[in-house]
């Protein structure tokens, strides 16, 4: 008698092999990219003082209080008091302002700023206690450009908003999602 595998058999086995393959990987991967250890549970997000030239005196609480909710929020961890499986701390090192593109204009022959662009700059001291080898120690900066039509004041708190948000985006790809 000539017996055939069964199809069914061979898929079963197969699904079961490929889930215990799966489940034996180290590494949880969400929506957001990251690609974090399970082993790692908490972060912690030192205050990030403001020690550029130029101090916008709100900018240290807004950058640490949404790296704080960036790693919470899109990374599923605790927020450590003092201490984390990773650790954040650092510095604003640069908030400068600086015309972008100069003109001539033709009436009176003066070069004027026709777009400003807004830099922020941060040095990053990134810990992780799960596997070292991840660490770093690494500056960052984004940018936001505008027309000199309107003054910074007018622009200020979208432009801070912007470039925060790039600066958040940065640091957790750097950390997290390791690109």
């Amino acid at each position: 008698m000539n017996k055939q595998p069964n199809k069914l058999s061979f898929f079963v086995v197969s699904i079961l092999a490929l889930t215990v393959l799966v489940d034996g990987c180290k590494i949880s991967y969400s929506f957001t990219g990251a690609s974090i250890s399970p082993a790692v549970k908490t972060v912690f997000v030192d205050y990030f003082q403001n020690r550029a030239r130029v101090v916008n005196p709100t900018l240290s609480q807004t950058f640490t209080e949404a790296m704080k909710d960036k790693f919470v929020n899109e990374s599923g961890l605790s927020m450590g008091r003092d201490q984390g499986d990773l650790e954040f701390s650092g510095e604003i090192t640069g908030y400068d302002i600086r015309p972008l593109s100069i003109q001539q204009s033709g009436s009176t022959g003066k070069d004027f700023a026709s777009m400003n662009r807004l830099t922020v700059s941060v040095k990053v001291v990134f810990v992780n206690n799960k596997d070292h080898t991840q660490d770093f120690n690494t500056s960052f900066s984004a940018y936001y450009d505008w027309e000199s039509t309107q003054s910074l004041n007018s622009v200020e708190s979208t432009a801070v908003e912007v470039i925060v948000a790039q600066l958040m985006d940065d640091i957790f790809n750097k950390s997290v999602a390791n690109w």
